[in-house]
């Protein structure tokens, strides 16, 4: 009966984050996304949420962020003198966002979902105090964006947080954008949005400059101090494990360092499709019918 249920919860959280939105991945990318993973807590989140489903919201209605878009170009300019730092991750310990530096985004971490980095404090200590007196920023980073690169559609796995970005510099041109669900907005100097990435959304830089904005995960309010507690809780203690470092004073969380093996099979996969593209899908859906048949093996003995 548990097996029956597992199975029915999987199925129910990949139908929920497949339809989400008006803009979809396909069904079989869908199927094994990180973000229906997540699902079930993120139906949760998205549920009991005090924010209307939508793709953006009103940046007043968090009247908390206002002093980092006051002191913008204070963050600005340590962003600019640490810009060297802003880059890919040196080993396969980042496993959020591994993917994309291959076409060129680069990041540095000020905090992520506990302490900010000590790298970050030592570096940019005035960004980073800004950061820690407003208790709804979870996460923070620097992200570059060079130009031509492309970031694919994609979800981001997690719905108690919504995404702030805050222009720092910018090509100032519409060439720059994000499109979230079919909604696109493009970066400005000292300009701040937000918007929910969970769901499909990408980014393009089609200019001859680079973007550098302060990216930061923000807490999801929600309807009841409970479903509040809980967020807070699921993120302290969850979230917090997919810590990735600048450098080897920050910490690596426990997801990151098992990553490299999860990595390596992936790396694998991809080199059988390569040389196999048929016997990859084959084997793909193969292993996924077993896990599904040990699942529900039990309910049947």
């Amino acid at each position: 009966m548990y097996a029956v249920i597992i199975v029915a919860v999987f199925l129910l959280s990949f139908l929920y984050t497949y339809y989400r939105g008006k803009e979809r991945l396909k069904a079989s990318r869908q199927l094994f996304d990180h973000s229906t993973f997540l699902a079930p807590v993120n139906m949760f989140m998205t549920g009991f949420s005090k924010l209307p489903n939508q793709p953006f919201f009103d940046v007043a209605q968090f009247p908390e962020l206002k002093p980092l878009q006051d002191n913008w170009q204070v963050i600005r300019e340590e962003a600019i003198q640490l810009q060297s730092q802003i880059k890919a991750a040196e080993k396969n310990n980042d496993a959020g966002f591994n993917t994309f530096f291959k076409r060129g985004w680069k990041r540095f971490y000020l905090k992520w979902y506990q302490d900010s980095h000590p790298s970050a404090q030592q570096l940019c200590p005035k960004t980073v105090a800004l950061l820690e007196s407003i208790p709804s920023v979870k996460a923070a980073m620097f992200t570059e964006l060079p130009s031509g690169s492309y970031l694919g559609k994609h979800r981001d796995p997690y719905a108690g947080s919504v995404r702030y970005h805050l222009g720092l510099v910018t090509p100032n041109s519409d060439d720059c954008f994000i499109e979230v669900d079919q909604q696109r907005y493009s970066w400005r100097d000292g300009e701040a949005t937000i918007f929910d990435e969970t769901y499909v959304h990408w980014a393009h830089n089609q200019t001859d400059q680079t973007r550098i904005i302060l990216f930061c995960d923000i807490e999801r309010p929600m309807k009841w101090g409970w479903a509040q507690r809980f967020n807070y809780w699921f993120g302290r203690n969850v979230m917090s494990a997919a810590s990735s470092p600048n450098d080897d004073q920050d910490k690596t969380g426990f997801i990151n360092r098992i990553f490299k093996y999860g990595y390596a099979v992936h790396h694998y996969g991809r080199g059988l499709k390569q040389r196999n593209r048929r016997l990859y899908y084959v084997s793909k859906w193969l292993l996924f019918g077993m896990i599904i048949g040990l699942i529900l093996l039990p309910s049947f003995l």
